[in-house]
């Protein structure tokens, strides 16, 4: 019931975010008609048309994307219409018999009198409804995103749907409230003589610019890059205050919050927070806030967690928590080409060098994120190329991941020799109190004194710790599916080819492609020699997430700064003259500058086609 008010109160905000704008022409044509008879059930239809479209876009993959984009092709067609008819009644009679008597219902020109029956008027006003619930493309966040996340762990309920339906009516009380007052300003205008043919025809340019800006993409380009901050801001002080399992804290080097669904094919990429927050496949984006760093005691010590759901074990036969009593056990969520994952594992291994021998047990729980990651040879190799030598659970199924209730890569639980969880630290950092708990849970274990002092790591090229004083890049998707800031004109084909081009001057944090690419939800694969990835940042550190071809050919490329070689600002996978090459998937760092941290502008170009890309990180 909580979340139920949490996302109706997210929708209510929709009406100070940009993206609504786009669809109020839409909703204020008819402001001019009964409230009853027009406005609920234009408000209705929408609220309907989200809840269902966003429902089967977080289980139905591909056809549910293309099904929706035949659908808002649909919608935009009949606005057209309607957005002409409103304009230039004259142009209806010189159409066909079947689009003059659309134009004309549409317009509220049925052959009976005017408020005869409600049928008409009624389904008129839903079927305008419908057509705005494909088109609206909410920039949502926290509130949402937090739904979004809920919907693609859990998979196909009724209480995802029921959750939408309650944003969606949230959107729609807070449009019903200013339909309503638009409607007053209406009747005074249309009593002012001339008046009403003059606002008539307002309101059918509003139409057709509106299906200009859903045409072009500006309500998932522009409009998502404005700023949400005021309502990003307060809907997540509500998420903290209501909903505190998801506000568990990282800091600002922490992996970022999925991003977490496109409705259909039509929402924006949501905002990144600086933690990361895993929504199972496809994860989703939850806010742009940062969260403050974290660990804390369990709150509920006694909360049965086990190691059932594994899908497959490395370095170890399939073990179970309660065999392990007796024993200190650390559980280490993470995945391999996740940046702060890495960041923090030569502490990990540190650890079990040093206090296996006290009866300190780490098991690694290996939960994917890119679909790459649930390749068993791909994570036997990434665990033998890491030196990771503890027990690791391959978890696919976001079995393990459920147990612990988790949300987050990395995540660390601490469970005491009971089989209690003890501690549990979300993030980066952190170190000196993690190594204390587990001192303090072997002390508790083996009733003597633990040996030796805190761990002093110093580690390099993708592990070593991050600046985090210099980092104002966020992790970054470069599917369309949790991607944002994108700056190619035109934005995104979704599941076409498309010859992309970058713009010459690109503001910071923001990116685009260049050359034949096609994107796709969570990848986008270079179709073209000299396509290539452009991205304004400012941080020490650069890495992206890349994969050869689908065939496993090894894909050259060459890396510039401001247009020239990184010379001694080359990453541990690029050369002084920005060169390397794709062998694997998994995380490649690219730069790692060594004078002062400034704004720069990042280019790979993929010297032959087939590369596929997934996200940047920073550090």
């Amino acid at each position: 019931m909580l979340l139920l008010i949490l996302a109706y109160v997210g929708g209510v905000f929709t009406i100070l975010s940009p993206c609504i704008l786009p669809v109020l022409p839409f909703v204020f044509a008819r402001s001019d008609q009964p409230f009853r008879k027009s406005g609920l059930p234009l408000l209705a239809g929408m609220a309907v048309t989200f809840a269902v479209v966003a429902s089967l876009a977080t289980i139905g993959g591909g056809w549910a994307v293309r099904a929706n984009q035949y659908g808002r092709f649909a919608a935009l067609v009949l606005f057209g219409i309607f957005g002409l008819t409103l304009l230039l009644p004259s142009l209806a009679d010189r159409l066909s018999r079947p689009f003059v008597q659309l134009g004309n219902r549409l317009s509220n020109k049925p052959n009976s009198p005017e408020g005869s029956g409600s049928g008409p008027g009624v389904s008129n006003s839903f079927l305008l409804g419908i057509g705005t619930g494909l088109l609206w493309a909410p920039c949502a966040g926290p509130i949402l995103g937090l739904i979004l996340t809920g919907a693609a762990l859990s998979g196909a309920s009724a209480r995802t749907t029921i959750l939408l339906l309650a944003y969606a009516a949230g959107a729609a009380t807070s449009l019903a409230i200013a339909l309503l007052a638009g409607g007053r300003v209406f009747a005074a205008m249309k009593r002012s003589l001339g008046a009403e043919e003059w606002t008539r025809r307002v309101l059918g340019v509003a139409v057709l610019a509106g299906v200009v800006a859903v045409a072009f993409g500006l309500d998932r380009g522009i409009l998502t890059q404005l700023s949400l901050s005021s309502t990003a801001n307060l809907e997540q002080r509500l998420v903290d205050r209501f909903h505190p399992q998801t506000a568990e804290s990282a800091s600002k080097d922490q992996a970022m919050v999925p991003n977490n669904a496109m409705m259909a094919g039509n929402a924006p990429a949501m905002s990144a927070s600086s933690a990361m927050m895993a929504g199972g496949q496809p994860a989703m984006a939850a806010n742009s806030a940062m969260m403050a760093a974290g660990g804390a005691p369990a709150g509920n010590p006694s909360r049965a967690v086990d190691l059932s759901g594994a899908t497959d074990w490395i370095n170890s036969q399939p073990l179970a928590l309660q065999s392990l009593r007796g024993k200190v056990v650390l559980i280490d969520f993470w995945t391999y080409s996740c940046i702060n994952c890495l960041r923090t594992l030569p502490y990990i291994k540190a650890w079990n060098d040093k206090y296996k021998g006290s009866g300190l047990v780490i098991i690694g729980v290996h939960t994917p994120e890119f679909p790459f990651e649930k390749d068993g040879s791909n994570v036997r190799k990434a665990v033998r190329d890491l030196g990771v030598t503890y027990p690791v659970a391959m978890d696919n199924n976001y079995g393990v991941w459920r147990s612990f209730n988790n949300e987050y890569w990395p995540a660390h639980y601490f469970i005491d020799a009971t089989g209690k969880v003890r501690y549990h630290h979300f993030g980066e950092g952190g170190y000196a109190e993690s190594e204390s708990w587990i001192r303090s849970l072997l002390e508790e274990a083996n009733h003597k004194p633990s040996p030796g002092s805190p761990t002093q790591i110093a580690a390099s090229g993708a592990q070593a710790a991050a600046d985090s004083a210099d980092i104002q890049s966020p992790e970054t998707y470069i599917g369309y599916h949790r991607a944002e800031n994108f700056a190619s004109p035109g934005g995104f084909n979704q599941n076409e080819a498309q010859v992309y081009e970058a713009p010459v001057n690109l503001k910071l944090n923001t990116w685009a492609l260049a050359g034949k690419w096609q994107d796709e939800r969570q990848i986008a694969t270079s179709l073209a020699p000299a396509s290539a990835v452009v991205y304004r940042f400012h941080a020490r550190d650069l890495h992206l997430v890349l994969g050869p071809s689908v065939a496993g050919k090894p894909i050259r490329f060459r890396v510039t700064l401001d247009g020239r070689a990184p010379g001694t600002d080359h990453g541990t996978d690029t050369d002084a003259d920005g060169y390397g090459t794709v062998t694997e998937d998994r995380l490649y760092q690219l730069v790692r500058q060594h004078g002062a941290v400034q704004d720069r502008t990042f280019r790979i170009e993929f010297l032959v086609p087939g590369v596929q890309a997934y996200s940047f990180t920073f550090g």
